[in-house]
């Protein structure tokens, strides 16, 4: 397993579909993750520390795990199948840990809010991983930046 950092989530132009990235913690591949709005939009609002009126979904979810005293330990990207990525929730209660099947996006959506760190194994990097050279990587981060600093709620919508 190599550990991620999240670098951020945007809206890929021309198709106007999201996607999180994804870059070794100690290496130059990064991992990118077409997701959905709704997902992106929970991401994103949890980067930016932005709170809802009511709880979304994964901020839900969180608290349930919290009242039940669950910890999440990692999010781990574990397979790409026929484009399609899986990740594992590795939770632990009572020192015993418990691997639930979920969707990178909702994944990684609960561990920005909870600050569990994120993995991929290095079968997923191999086949998925992209290189971005460093006047590359200057840009793409600073589009995520601008994303983030502008991103709305109507962004997602329809």
């Amino acid at each position: 397993m190599i550990e991620m950092s999240l670098v951020g989530v945007r809206v890929e132009l021309p198709t106007n579909q999201p996607i999180v990235l994804l870059r070794e913690a100690d290496g130059e591949r990064f991992l990118p993750i077409w997701i959905g709005g709704v997902e992106a939009q929970a991401i994103a609002f949890a980067l930016q520390g932005m709170s809802t009126p009511r709880p979304l979904t994964h901020d839900l979810f969180k608290e349930v795990l919290v009242a039940l005293g669950v910890g999440v330990r990692r999010v781990v990207i574990v397979e790409l199948r026929e484009g399609t990525f899986y990740a594992d929730l590795v939770l632990e209660r009572d020192d015993k840990e418990i691997v639930v099947s979920a969707r990178p996006s909702d994944a990684i959506a609960l561990a920005v809010r909870i600050g569990t760190p994120i993995f991929a194994v290095e079968d997923v990097l191999d086949e998925a991983a992209i290189l971005i050279t460093d006047d590359e990587e200057e840009a793409e981060v600073e589009k995520f930046r601008e994303f983030l600093d502008e991103v709305r709620p109507e962004d997602f919508e329809g």
